[in-house]
């Protein structure tokens, strides 16, 4: 899905366009897989009377009308993004937690087919994948040997 102005997405999305809703959409440009809290600190200076509850709220009526993807990495806090409708997938470092995206693994939506979908009809297949990120590979590399 293409982000576009905040302004028009939210409009379209059939939501109210608001400060913080527009301030949330223009933090997760720069800060893709951003939890609440970055999300928050990333307002203060724009928004310094918004809330993390508010933060909180507005990251769900984004993810509700589909203008965020929420992803939910085990041992992390759930994070969020602008990019959405690919059905693309995500790396997590195991030891700092980054996030990156990887694209479609596959084909198109769900990339992915499960041998027996229990009568269920897939529309999306959610991968994480997990290692170490470049940087956490170079301090391993560094890290003096015993």
């Amino acid at each position: 899905m293409e982000t576009g102005e905040p302004e028009d997405a939210l409009r379209a999305a059939g939501l109210k366009v608001t400060r913080g809703r527009v301030a949330v959409l223009h933090a997760l440009e720069g800060l893709p897989h951003a939890d609440a809290e970055s999300v928050f600190r990333a307002l203060q200076p724009v928004l310094p009377e918004t809330s993390i509850q508010n933060v909180h709220n507005v990251l769900g009526d984004l993810h509700r009308t589909g203008l965020v993807r929420r992803i939910e990495p085990a041992g992390s806090p759930a994070r969020y993004e602008r990019r959405t409708g690919d059905n693309h997938h995500h790396v997590v470092c195991t030891s700092c937690g980054a996030v990156a995206d990887v694209d479609c693994v596959v084909g198109h939506a769900p990339c992915l087919h499960p041998s027996d979908a229990g009568g269920f009809a897939i529309d999306t297949a959610e991968v994480t994948f997990w290692g170490l990120c470049p940087s956490c590979q170079e301090r391993t590399d560094r890290a003096p040997h015993h």
